[in-house]
């Protein structure tokens, strides 16, 4: 570039010096342009000090600020910025923008923290599996049931082994979080004595927000537990949880009218026990779940065949 600004410098022709040297004409003018610009910075305008009011009366930052510490005294830190933009314009008919009273908050250190920014949960879809022995998959699902005396619902949360179909851990509540979800794993895991065990099962679940939440997604990496989730609308994916759940519409819920919530409990924790150790399943030779299981475990009685899912 020098050589070619020392050439033209001496009246040799721009276009000619710059195809000899082999620069672009874009450069070598961009080049000149920024040595011939000046840029200016601005500073920005200066802050005024003060607002007006509907009425073009002066109202000064420091008032403003009082009125400010005001908000916060009546209502706590349940305003943010936004809202006590809001509610200086209604109370006291300012002109007044929410950039300008996020300055004047920042000023008198009364933002309220900042919203920790929600993490997207990576999603593992269900692949094909082979299941060939308990402990392997589990599938967990989510029941509705409803308490007629009260006029509201409750909920059922199950874990079942899809190779022996036990019920390997659930929840019963007025309400299902994510965390009824990871301390209902946790249990499973510890009736089934697999809580050190390095060999832990697969979970698999829908999308449901008790599975997708972060609590549960911390508890399933911090037990060093395999989650996949099946796709939307896939339920025969989920199908031996879905299965259960129909044996327990049909068997149970379907056959009570419940008064309370009590009723409710002890209704389907008498169901649990009842399809674990005394309901025959065909799936698993005609022993309940339980038996099959214990058998399973100790060799005492032939393997059932593969399960392809």
């Amino acid at each position: 570039m020098e050589v070619a600004e020392k050439w033209i410098s001496r009246g040799y022709p721009i276009a000619v010096v710059l195809r000899i040297v082999g620069v672009p004409r874009s450069t070598y003018y961009y080049r000149v342009n920024q040595h011939n610009t000046q840029r200016k910075v601005s500073g920005g305008r200066p802050i005024p000090g003060y607002s007006y009011t509907k009425q073009q009366s002066i109202v000064s930052d420091d008032q403003i600020k009082k009125w400010l510490l005001q908000f916060i005294e009546n209502e706590g830190f349940a305003y943010g910025y936004v809202k006590l933009t809001v509610a200086l314009r209604k109370t006291y008919g300012l002109v007044i923008n929410k950039k300008k009273v996020y300055r004047l908050c920042k000023e008198l250190k009364i933002l309220r923290p900042q919203r920790k920014k929600k993490v997207n949960v990576p999603k593992r879809l269900a692949k094909n599996r082979i299941v060939t022995n308990s402990n392997q998959l589990w599938e967990t699902d989510l029941k509705y049931g409803f308490i007629a005396g009260e006029q509201r619902f409750f909920f059922v949360l199950s874990y079942i082994d899809v190779y022996d179909r036990e019920i390997v851990g659930y929840h019963i509540g007025l309400r299902c979080e994510g965390k009824d979800a990871a301390r209902t794993l946790q249990q499973a895991l510890w009736k089934r004595k697999l809580l050190n065990n390095a060999n832990k099962p697969v979970i698999r679940t829908d999308n449901g927000p008790q599975y997708t939440c972060y609590t549960f997604q911390e508890e399933c990496k911090k037990l060093e537990i395999e989650h996949e989730r099946i796709p939307c609308r896939t339920p025969n994916k989920n199908a031996h949880i879905e299965a259960f759940h129909s044996i327990l519409e049909e068997e149970c819920l379907g056959h009570h009218e419940f008064r309370t919530y009590a009723e409710a409990y002890r209704a389907v924790s008498e169901f649990m026990y009842h399809y674990n150790n005394k309901r025959i399943h065909s799936g698993v030779r005609y022993m309940t779940p339980t038996e099959f299981y214990e058998k399973n475990r100790r060799h005492e009685c032939t393997p059932l065949k593969e399960i392809k899912l």
